[in-house]
């Protein structure tokens, strides 16, 4: 029987902070009603050391009633005092086992433990612990763990060159905005401070290179690329911390995962337990044939801002036939692929939306003269994304389609501007689906989405393929397609 860290205590007492509205209530009575509040405030200093001591007592009560326990075959966790609850983990139910250590706990010797099964949804996790050493080392003897005597040898280890180029392709300015957000919120003036000077020397630095190359880019232009820069950058650096120093060991039957500087995770992953593996690419990625290997299981990559990263970016020939027994396959070629025919598919509403950018902005700028430098420079930043997006799905008409060999599947296609190259077993789809137009009906096309497992079933869609080549593959997957789609 083992109780978690008795950090957990300040946790608990967090939840009846409430409780401190009473002795703040006090204060605002005591100063506004009583000339000498100072001495009455004191006077009364009793009610709220009593108030503080009662939401510490509440904490540790909590604490104390939290007790973790196991048996021959499940993890068990009993919490609640007034309402006990009690959760069993069977430990063969268990898909992943993670522990976090970050730098601010390592003094107190105090680690994060968390468990996951495939029951539940959203993504929530099954146990979540504060634990000590001990509490520590019992838990993890019960989890997945690799055998060092059969451990898979030559497994391509991601070096500082491989986390740099991933950060680097999978850092967002949308991700860095969210971390200045955050930064803002909870620094206040500080926060507040630091950006307007930067913005007031942005703003001098931009006047003068204005004046000096008689630049005709609007302020409001420049404050924008710097913004979105700026916020890229920080996402990397962010990415770089994070995913430092990772490292991959695995056997037949489990694998594990350890990354991060400032806050180091490890995880145990029950191999079985693997919905897909996911190499993912961008167009970069893929004229340099480099991949980045994700996988889908419950547990790993579920929390916020967590990529499910299995290997950082490495080449498809460093993958080696090695890691076939974890779900990463490299070389094989497409039995069904979508039809050049169905190019609409693909690029009809990306053509179409790269077509109406600079139309646009010549009747904004006839609309509002005075903002024509500014709508030409949104103009040219929409331009570059909407043509690298005709590029990305161009190539993915070019690439995508399904491959059946053995008892595996492996689907081929593009979502947004990722490519996907998704390989799972064939009895971890759960649904499978035919999307058919009448202009498709009439060219004998249609388009395949198929779902996996997972605590979110996630989607994959081929579009532009021939109705017989997804008969065929129904047929061979168990599902019975009928007449309704036209060949």
């Amino acid at each position: 029987m083992y109780h978690e860290h008795p950090l957990k205590i300040l946790r608990y007492s967090a939840k009846n902070i409430w409780l401190l509205v009473f002795p703040l209530i006090r204060g605002v009575y005591t100063y506004h009603f009583d000339k000498n509040w100072l001495y009455s405030w004191i006077k009364g200093a009793w009610f709220d050391i009593a108030v503080l001591g009662a939401i510490i007592l509440f904490g540790f009560i909590r604490w104390y009633f939290s007790r973790i326990d196991f048996t021959s075959e499940e993890l068990v966790h009993r919490d609640g005092v007034f309402v006990r609850v009690n959760t069993y983990i069977p430990f063969k139910n268990i898909s992943s086992a993670t522990i976090e250590c970050p730098l601010f706990m390592v003094p107190f010797n105090a680690v994060r433990f968390r468990c996951d099964t495939r029951a539940g949804i959203f993504k929530t996790v099954d146990l979540k612990l504060l634990v000590g050493k001990k509490a520590r080392e019992a838990i993890m003897q019960y989890m997945p763990d690799i055998d060092e005597k059969n451990k898979i040898k030559d497994i391509p280890q991601p070096n500082s060159l491989s986390v740099l180029l991933f950060s680097v392709f999978f850092s967002s300015g949308f991700s860095g905005t969210i971390y200045l957000a955050t930064f803002f919120f909870k620094g206040g003036d500080i926060a507040y401070d630091i950006i307007m000077r930067s913005l007031n020397l942005i703003t001098e630095e931009t006047e003068k290179i204005t004046e000096k190359f008689l630049l005709k880019i609007p302020t409001a232009a420049i404050f924008i690329g710097v913004f979105f820069v700026g916020s890229w950058l920080l996402s990397f650096i962010v990415n770089l911390f994070r995913y430092g120093n990772f490292s991959i060991d695995c056997d037949k039957n489990c694998m594990k995962i350890a990354y991060g500087i400032i806050e180091r995770k490890e995880y145990r992953i029950k191999n079985s337990h693997i919905n897909y593996t996911d190499l993912r690419q961008n167009l970069i990625m893929k004229v340099m044939g480099a991949v980045a290997v994700n996988i889908s299981c419950a547990g790993y990559g579920a929390l916020k801002n967590r990529l499910p990263v299995l290997l950082p970016v490495k080449t498809e020939k460093s993958l080696g036939k090695n890691l076939q027994v974890i779900g990463i396959y490299s070389g094989v070629k497409n039995d069904y692929s979508a039809q050049p025919a169905g190019i609409g598919s693909y690029l009809l509403l990306p053509l179409l939306f790269a077509s109406l950018i600079i139309p646009s902005h010549d009747w904004a700028a006839r609309l509002f003269p005075r903002f024509a430098e500014l709508s030409l420079f949104v103009a040219v930043m929409l331009e570059i994304p909407a043509v690298w997006f005709v590029i990305v799905k161009l190539v993915a008409l070019m690439t995508s389609g399904v491959a059946i060999y053995d008892d595996k599947i492996m689907v081929r296609c593009s979502k947004w501007t990722k490519f996907h190259t998704v390989v799972s077993s064939r009895d971890k789809i759960v649904k499978l689906e035919l999307e058919q137009n009448l202009l498709q009906a009439l060219s004998g096309r249609c388009a395949l989405s198929i779902w996996f497992e997972g605590e979110e079933h996630k989607r994959f869609k081929i579009k532009a393929m021939k109705v017989k080549d997804v008969r065929k593959i129904a047929d061979i997957l168990g599902y019975n397609t009928g007449d309704k789609v036209k060949a």
